[in-house]
């Protein structure tokens, strides 16, 4: 029997590769075997090269040098007609593995050399004027050299009608370039050996900047947090990387801190707005219990039900408090159009007059243009009078001045009331914050009694505006000024 809340796996989906992850896998081979290996082979390849190079280069030489000994002796041959006789032309040419043959036109022969035999039965080459003498001489077209296996040969006709003929053996050249190859592999081959056997520890030695990264990066991972790398040459390659890899450090050390504190911020703010939230529910469930409990007068039950309904009043702003301020953490979404910044400071304090008619509140200055979204400015606005109002009182003067410098909107808001001290300027914007006593949380019962949210609130909807506020530090006493700045159109 199958098990009816078995997931069915053909319909499951394939895994979703995570979008914070990009890039394929890296690949971790050896980087000490790589580089070793990759040496060695581009040190073959050029050894390789050169000793190919060089046996060229040297059958190439050594063939020239055979080839202009026979021409050299053929024109000494040529120059010695009619100087001396047939057979001390042949003893002097004969020598240095050259061999002569010299058939005069009477038909007598003449030979010396252990190759004058190799001339029976020979085919006679065309006598051609001599070439460009030296070592560049190179075989051609016009070249009088005879090439049959390793014996070169030159036929030439003398002045005289009779026809000298030259024979060397390349054996010897072969033989040398024999050696040469052979000498040229072993050595090659033992100088790759010896690279072979050298290259893994200096490879391992110049790597040896990332096995400090590795220690480095283990260390930090037990505990080690405040551990880093500090390049003495920061703009080599290796420098760059412990450079790149120090400022990641840093910033996932930062990150981490952040974290930290936004937790303990987070803790404290949740224990807060829990004790915050206990006071109204505790006040609005002992006014129903006397209301059920007791058999009280209508206009004390009245009264009492007024308490729970203000309580629960109370309880229901400081939540709607809290989800703003999450959205704002969030990313507050906004929907802004051109308005007037004064014409907004005039609305928020028709409103305010309404549930503060005692209070004197004024507007001062010309038009401010700005592209907000106008009920959150209008939110600003109303934040800041309550604030006033309630650090001063009911009767509290508050003036508020729009004015356009160095391309921004400014809003400033300036009470009459206690002021805050020049050390409370920043931690006014606190969440839950609350300076003077009137504001405590063992008196924060009655209806006008803040939370402590209003200045983060207006804070953040003026940041996420592209804005801020601030509070101008001033002399206690002298009231307090509020500074709001926007982009100004």
């Amino acid at each position: 029997m199958s098990n009816p809340i078995a997931p069915d796996r053909s319909t499951v989906p394939a895994p979703v590769p995570s979008p914070g992850r990009r890039g394929g896998r890296l690949r971790t081979a050896s980087l000490r075997r790589r580089v070793t290996v990759a040496v060695w082979l581009l040190l073959a390849i050029m050894v390789a090269v050169l000793a190919l190079a060089t046996a060229i280069a040297l059958s190439a030489r050594l063939d020239t040098q055979l080839r202009q000994r026979l021409q050299d002796r053929a024109e000494i041959g040529a120059a010695l007609v009619g100087q001396v006789s047939d057979r001390e032309l042949v003893d002097q040419i004969e020598g240095d593995g050259v061999s002569v043959v010299l058939v005069t036109a009477s038909g007598a022969q003449y030979s010396k050399g252990p190759l004058a035999g190799a001339s029976t039965g020979t085919r006679t080459a065309t006598a051609q004027p001599p070439g460009p003498r030296g070592p560049a001489a190179a075989p051609g077209p016009a070249d009088p050299v005879v090439v049959q296996g390793d014996l070169y040969r030159i036929d030439t006709r003398l002045s005289d009608g009779a026809r000298l003929t030259l024979i060397a053996s390349a054996a010897d050249v072969r033989r040398t370039i024999a050696q040469v190859e052979v000498v040229l592999v072993v050595g090659g081959l033992l100088v790759l050996l010896a690279a072979a056997a050298v290259l893994g520890p200096l490879v391992g030695r110049a790597l040896r900047p990332l096995a400090e990264m590795t220690e480095t990066a283990r260390s930090i991972t037990a505990g080690d947090r405040g551990r880093r790398l500090r390049p003495t040459r920061p703009e080599t390659e290796l420098g760059r990387t412990a450079v790149a890899f120090d400022a990641m450090l840093d910033a996932v050390e930062g990150a981490e801190t952040q974290a930290r504190s936004a937790e303990d911020r987070l803790r404290t703010f949740l224990s807060d707005a829990a004790h915050e939230l206990r006071t109204p529910l505790a006040g609005a469930r002992a006014a129903t219990e006397q209301v059920l409990r007791s058999d009280l007068p209508r206009e004390e039950r009245e009264r009492r039900l007024v308490t729970a309904i203000r309580e629960n009043d109370r309880a229901a702003r400081l939540v709607d408090d809290m989800l703003t301020m999450a959205r704002i953490d969030q990313g507050l979404e906004l929907r802004p159009t051109e308005a007037d910044l004064t014409a907004l400071a005039e609305r928020a304090v028709a409103i305010r007059t309404l549930s503060a008619p005692d209070a004197r509140l004024r507007v001062d200055g010309d038009p401010v243009p700005v592209r907000v979204e106008p009920d959150r400015i209008v939110q600003i606005v109303t934040n800041l009078l309550d604030n006033a109002l309630r650090a001063g009182g009911p009767t509290t003067g508050v003036r508020l001045t729009t004015r356009i410098r160095d391309g921004w909107a400014e809003l400033e808001v300036i009470d009459d009331g206690p002021g805050i001290p020049a050390a409370d300027a920043a931690r006014v914007f606190d969440r839950l914050v609350r300076l003077d006593a009137a504001r405590s949380r063992t008196e924060a019962t009655g209806p006008d009694k803040g939370f402590g949210l209003g200045l983060p609130i207006a804070r953040g909807i003026a940041r996420a505006h592209g804005g801020d506020l601030v509070c101008v530090p001033k002399p206690t006493g002298s009231g307090a000024t509020f500074l709001l700045t926007l982009p100004a159109v």
